[in-house]
């Protein structure tokens, strides 16, 4: 996402843990790199400090942050299950509350929430992780209804399976499957559509994941 961002001209102030990989990408791509953690309060309020005084304002929100735990019902450990709603709902709608105003002030702006076709529909053992993206989905209907009479667009994207380092699992390189640069390119795809166009949901899946290359 920061690299097309870049490539399209746009200014890019991106987050992320890992502070070796935060500047390597700084230095590839232009882009300015923060180390924080989205579900720290203090965090979140730096970031967007630094996202305005950097850019002069915020056009553009990605919220991305998220990872799972999974387990069946009566085995499952509610604790990891709340630390992970801490970072894919708590610490979305933390960052998302402290741009907003800076976005209703400007009458303009995108958010764009990842959520996931885990979302869309159960599966068994993901209990906790489905919760979370359901959630990132009623919430971001919520802030349509709130957004669109600022002039504010929210979208949320859905992807399916896309071939990353999620949850650990490597080894996954299949031609044919999502990969992250197409869930960018669709994000650049829809805050590129006119003004007046909102896309508010879309799901991604890859055209023929089975074919056999």
């Amino acid at each position: 996402m920061v690299e097309q961002a870049r490539a399209a001209g746009h200014q890019v102030v991106f987050t992320g843990r890992d502070r070796a990989r935060i500047d390597a990408l700084a230095a590839k791509s232009g882009a300015h790199g923060i180390q924080a953690n989205v579900t720290v309060a203090e965090e979140n309020a730096r970031t967007v400090d630094e996202a305005l005084k950097r850019m002069g304002g915020i056009d553009v929100l990605v919220n991305n942050a998220g990872y799972a735990y999974r387990g069946d019902i009566g085995e499952m450990d509610i604790a990891k299950m709340r630390e992970m709603f801490d970072t894919n709902v708590f610490g979305l709608v933390d960052l998302t509350n402290r741009i907003a105003p800076h976005m209703k002030a400007q009458a303009f702006g995108d958010i764009v929430n990842i959520a996931s076709t885990s979302g869309m529909k159960g599966a068994a053992g993901a209990t906790s992780y489905a919760a979370s993206k359901w959630a990132v989905r009623g919430i971001t209907q919520c802030w349509q209804a709130e957004l669109r009479p600022k002039n504010i667009r929210v979208t949320c994207i859905c992807p399916s399976e896309v071939q990353t380092n999620f949850g650990g699992r490597t080894g996954r390189n299949n031609p044919n499957k999502l990969y992250a640069e197409d869930i960018a390119a669709t994000i650049l795809a829809g805050v590129s559509l006119p003004q007046r166009v909102l896309w508010t949901e879309l799901a991604i899946f890859a055209t023929n994941p089975w074919k056999e290359d």
